[in-house]
């Protein structure tokens, strides 16, 4: 049985009391921004998918309904001045692929963190989003904690570390926030709950193919309406087999088409067994199966402000998903001024939805198609590799005002690609077309 120091219980209730003064007088102090308008409390958000910039939104509806001033930023505009001036924010800070930050902070990484002054002022948090299946398990929301501490920053409680959207972890952050704005009426943060679904169509799109099979596939609700949504988004899907453990896929339709369709590839692991999700939805699921969906947003990569813009759409395999719904999306709505570059193995079996982008090309509603196959020369040729050729082609289409989005794979393809691009324009522009969010990848 443990027994109970006095000492220490009363040592550990004169800290925890003082913690408690501590930020109650932070809360009540007076400030500069206050006076002028601007929110006391910054919530910087630095997303890639959405998720980091829903928790922001939660976050700063938090501090609301304790009655402080705070304002949900995006890393992108955040500037040293404004930094330098603030002196409460919270940080929420994904991380991108093996330890890199999110394309919004692309900038932010690369000059702020280099020239900002001391922040002795400021008091902070982190709340680091990833995924320990990654080497640099929150690569960037450690390097920002470190940074932000190294400029003389003070921490208002420990970095928080979210392993895939644990729960466990976001409610210590909702129980740090729920101090800090002296409130126990917290809004729901939960997403909404599945709904059940069901496969109206799948067909192999590359019979034949060397490559792991890739299935078409058409679902929709068991009952009732469609959900709204726009281009760009995705969903999860639970696998029976994996219920904690959601999958996201890029949707390739609009709602006018009456359905959501995904391009989803069979997964096989090392002993042969299939892929929980992907065995499920390409092999196992029937036409009497509930499928259990869910519709998530993803606003950094619909088209928002760069709807009347000229696209040029850059990807791969089942990347084609998110490219395909921008593009019908856009034809939909009379835009024609598009660019589709598109990679996979051989031509012949593996040119996915071929007679769809061809009718669109012919028919004038896709200005260009370049679809580029590795398998089928006497070395592999990937879309980099065109983009490289086709600088200034690339740099007239940037002239004329065009956005670019990238959908598909994030090793090879969209490492290649972002190098070609920064070759072709500059890596300083390329900075900062991610900056003005010009340019935008939902690559995995």
């Amino acid at each position: 049985m443990m027994t109970i120091d006095p000492v220490r219980w009363s040592g550990a209730l004169f800290l925890i009391l003082a913690w408690g003064g501590l930020c109650a007088a932070m809360l009540r102090r007076p400030s500069v921004a206050a006076a002028t308008g601007v929110a006391d409390w910054l919530v910087v958000y630095a997303s890639q998918t959405g998720n980091a910039e829903y928790l922001a939104q939660q976050t700063a509806s938090t501090l609301s309904l304790g009655g402080l001033s705070a304002r949900a930023l995006c890393i992108s505009q955040l500037d040293a001045a404004t930094l330098s001036g603030a002196t409460r924010a919270l940080f929420i800070a994904s991380t991108y692929g093996e330890g890199d930050s999110p394309d919004a902070a692309a900038r932010f990484a690369g000059v702020t963190m280099a020239d900002a002054p001391d922040l002795f002022a400021l008091h902070y948090a982190v709340l680091a989003l990833g995924d320990s299946s990654y080497t640099n398990y929150c690569g960037f929301g450690r390097a920002l904690d470190a940074w932000l501490a190294a400029r003389g920053a003070t921490a208002l409680f420990g970095r928080i570390e979210v392993d895939r959207g644990d729960a466990e972890a976001i409610g210590a952050w909702q129980h740090q926030l729920s101090h800090l704005a002296g409130t126990s009426d917290m809004p729901d943060w939960e997403a909404p709950a599945y709904g059940q679904w069901r496969i109206l169509e799948r067909t192999q799109l590359n019979e034949g193919s060397a490559g792991a099979p890739l299935y078409r596939i058409a679902l929709i609700p068991a009952e009732g309406a469609l959900p709204d949504w726009e281009a760009g988004d995705l969903v999860q899907v639970c696998a029976p087999s994996d219920p904690d453990l959601p999958r996201e896929y890029s949707i390739a339709s609009v709602p006018a088409e009456g359905r959501i369709e995904l391009l989803v590839r069979l997964q096989h692991h090392a002993d042969g067994s299939l892929g929980a999700a992907s065995g499920w939805l390409c092999r196992e699921a029937t036409g009497r199966d509930a499928v259990h969906l869910r519709v998530r947003t993803h606003a950094r990569f619909r088209l928002g402000e760069n709807a009347a813009r000229p696209l040029i759409l850059i990807g791969n395999g089942t990347g084609l998903a998110g490219l395909r719904a921008h593009l019908k999306a856009r034809i939909d709505a009379g835009m024609h001024d598009n660019w589709l570059v598109f990679g996979e193995r051989n031509a012949r079996l593996d040119f996915l939805c071929r007679d769809e982008l061809e009718r669109w090309r012919d028919s004038g509603r896709l200005a260009r198609l370049d679809a580029v196959f590795s398998r089928d020369g006497a070395t592999p040729r990937y879309v980099q590799h065109l983009l490289a050729e086709q600088g200034e082609l690339v740099r007239g289409w940037i002239a004329r005002g065009a956005a670019i989005y990238v959908c598909g794979s994030l090793q090879g393809m969209a490492s290649g690609v972002h190098e070609a691009l920064a070759s072709a324009l500059g890596p300083e522009a390329l900075d900062e077309l991610a900056a003005q969010g010009r340019y935008r990848r939902d690559v995995y």
